[in-house]
Formats: C-alpha cells, structure tokens, sequence
C-alpha cells in the first residue's frame, strides 16, 4: 500500500496558488481571506478522502477516520498551511496535505486500524503576524492564555483576540480548544528540512532526533536623538550605537556554543534621518540551541550585558521575552516506528536534528511525538524558491503512511 503521488502534488500545486503573489511568494497570515481560504480547500480535501471534519474553538482543521475502536486514543498527524511574509508553498502545507493523502489512501484500501487516525491544520504555526508562534498546538495543550490572545498585536495594533473576532471565532471560548490527552495516542509531523543535510548526503528522507528551543526577545533602547553634526560624540546617548555592540555581543557568543544560533531579524530606527542620531532603537533577536541549559546561559549572559552596556552608554532598556520554547527530543518509540518505515521503504536510514521549531515540540507536553523530514532544495525556505521534488515528498508520505499504521494498528 502507497500513497498517490500524483493526487498528493496536485494538491500542493493547488493550495500553493492560494495567497501567491506576481513574484511567486506566498502570504497566508494567520486570521486573514487567504488562511481561510487555504483552510476551506483543505476542508475540501478532507471530505473527498471521506474523514469527518471539524473546527475548534482557535481554528485548528480537523480530519479523522475512526477506528474499530472509536474509544482508543488518536493517532494525529498535523502541520500549519499559515506562512511568514513572502514565503514559500512547502513550508507546513507539505505535513498536512501528506496527512490527508495517508488517510485518503485508507480509505480507498479499506483498512482501519484499532486507533481512529486524525490530520490537523493547525493554527497560526509561523508567528508571522503577532511575533509569536504555535498559537493553535499551543490552544490544544491547553498552553495559550487570554492574556496572550490579548497582548500579541500585529504591526497595525490589532490584537490576536480582535483578528480572531473579526475572522469569525469568539476568543472568549479558547478553553474549548483545550484537548484531553488521553485521546491522543502520538503526534506525527512530516515537514521539509529547511536545510541543506539531506541534500548534502543525496538523501530524500531523514528521521528526526529532536527539535531546538528558542527564545524570541524584543529589546527597546531609548538614548537621546540629536543633530548629527553639531553633538559631540563624548555627549551622545545613541541607542543604536549601543544596538551594534550588543548585535555584536550575540554573535560572539554563540559562536561559542555548539548546536547554537542567535539572530537579528528585525531592527527599526527613530526618526531614521540621515543626519539626526537616532533616539529610539527596536531589534529583535532570535535565539536557539538543542541545550535547553545553553538557551538559558546565554539568555542571561545578554541580559547582563545589555544592562551594562546601556548603563555605560546612558541609554535606557527594556527586554521582553515574545516567545519561549525549550529543546524536545522525539520519542524513541515514534523514532523506532519511523525508522521500521524507512526500511520498509526501501530507503536509507538517516537521523537529524531540526533547527527550526514545529508544532512537535509543543505537541510533546501533550503526547509521544515523531517528525519526518522530506529533503529541502538548496535548502532553502522562508522564500518563493523553496522547492521539495515531487518523489522526494512521496518517499516521505509513504514513511509517514507505514508509520501511521504501524502505529494504529
């Protein structure tokens, strides 16, 4: 039993049309016309593969085909079809779409295991339009506050609670959205690399050991703007003269961390004159290792240095913490399932790290956890060319159906 390759790619051709623009990028921010559109043809899918769907109080799409046991615990597979700014068609809609084609191939062979299996598309995985991520895995383990719903805002100053009323979702119920965790026997999640690994060992599928943590931090400096030729620079309080030393610090530092990343990708600057020396500075920094104990050391060692720096520099600070994951490690019993699937494939066995975060690692407060990576083309993602070759992201179903199996039967 395999999955249909053909049916599983001109679903992804279809969907990736959906919030593209003249240049190829796609935009699908969560609680917009184009996330709902791209749920509403998931839906769709859905029911052509004959599963009984449903919504939750966040938004989180669901798939399910019972099992002979409805009582048992789910198998879930899942992923987001939301995306970052201008991005790329494989990045989330991969998962969900390889998960519906795994239960629509039951269905047309008619098997059914003891355990119901479900697919989700969850909610708001990317964190493009808030600046934090997993809202909908994070609502389902019961993680995600009111006061999130109210406190995350988009560059326009809308609230995640005003975006949700204004799509149709009453915020008010997130409660609902909460899932009792004896109805969940696993979590799996097949999601392109987004790296170069498999590329660079001619492979197309790898089994995924753990997930990094991270910390997205939103640091404010404010100094004293001024004349640009007529201030000393002994009199200066220039906030982004005290930015560049901390940028700098950064990545000094964890250069000197193994399995650690830390990154600056947003900076703005007021009043932004050629000639004025900025008064306020923004930045946002983006840290991750696989060492939750790494994450922590380096979190504080910032913190101690932006105090001191700023002190030094009479610039005033204030660091806030936006989102906050620790590493996972997948389960080893989903990990000896999916590497049973591998073999069975006929492909080679082949383990990885993911350095990017997934709905996973929220999923594993809730559950055992296992991803599958389909090789990334150049690794690249995040970008109109991301690409994932068609047989690539059908060796990569076939991985998760026999795995999926496995685990139901």
């Amino acid at each position: 039993m395999n999955i249909n390759r053909d049916r599983l790619w001109h679903n992804l051709m279809h969907l990736g049309k959906i919030g593209r623009n003249e240049a190829g990028g796609i935009t699908r921010l969560s609680f917009t016309p184009e996330e709902k559109e791209a749920k509403a043809f998931v839906a769709d899918l859905m029911e052509q593969a004959s599963l009984a769907v449903d919504e939750d109080a966040m938004g989180n799409l669901f798939g399910r085909r019972e099992g002979r046991n409805p009582q048992a615990p789910a198998v879930l597979i899942g992923s987001h079809v939301d995306s970052v700014v201008n991005g790329g068609m494989f990045d989330g809609t991969a998962g969900v779409l390889s998960g519906i084609e795994v239960l629509h191939t039951l269905q047309e062979h008619g098997w059914q295991g003891s355990h119901p299996v479900e697919v989700v598309a969850f909610t708001d995985e990317e964190g493009a339009r808030f600046s934090t991520g997993m809202l909908g895995s994070q609502a389902l383990v019961g993680q995600l506050t009111q006061e999130a719903l109210d406190s995350h805002k988009d560059a326009d100053g809308m609230s995640v609670a005003e975006a949700m009323k204004e799509a149709g979702y009453d915020p008010l119920k997130l409660r609902e959205a909460k899932r009792d965790p004896s109805t969940v026997k696993a979590y799996l999640e097949l999601h392109i690399e987004q790296g170069k690994v498999l590329e660079s060992q001619g492979l197309s599928v790898g089994v995924v050991t753990g997930i990094v943590g991270l910390r997205w931090l939103h640091l404010t400096l404010k100094g004293e703007a001024g004349h640009a030729g007529t201030t000393p620079m002994k009199l200066r309080r220039d906030p982004l003269a005290a930015a560049s030393v901390v940028m700098a610090y950064l990545e000094d530092t964890v250069k000197g961390e193994a399995d650690t990343v830390g990154t600056v990708g947003q900076l703005r600057v007021r009043p932004g004159g050629i000639n004025i020396i900025p008064g306020e500075v923004e930045l946002t920094m983006d840290i991750r290792s696989l060492s939750r104990a790494t994450l922590d050391k380096v979190e504080q060692a910032l913190r101690q240095f932006i105090d001191d720096i700023c002190q030094e520099r009479k610039v005033h600070c204030a660091l806030d913490v936006l989102h906050r994951l620790e590493p996972v490690s997948c389960s080893p019993g989903i990990v000896d399932t999916i590497e049973n699937a591998v073999k069975e494939t006929g492909l080679d066995l082949f383990h990885l790290a993911s350095g990017a975060g997934h709905d996973a690692m929220v999923m594993a407060r809730m559950t055992d956890v296992g991803m599958i990576f389909v090789r990334s083309k150049d690794g690249v993602s995040h970008n109109p060319k991301e690409w994932t070759e068609k047989d690539d992201l059908g060796d990569g179903a076939d991985v998760l159906l026999k795995t999926v199996t496995a685990l139901a039967r």
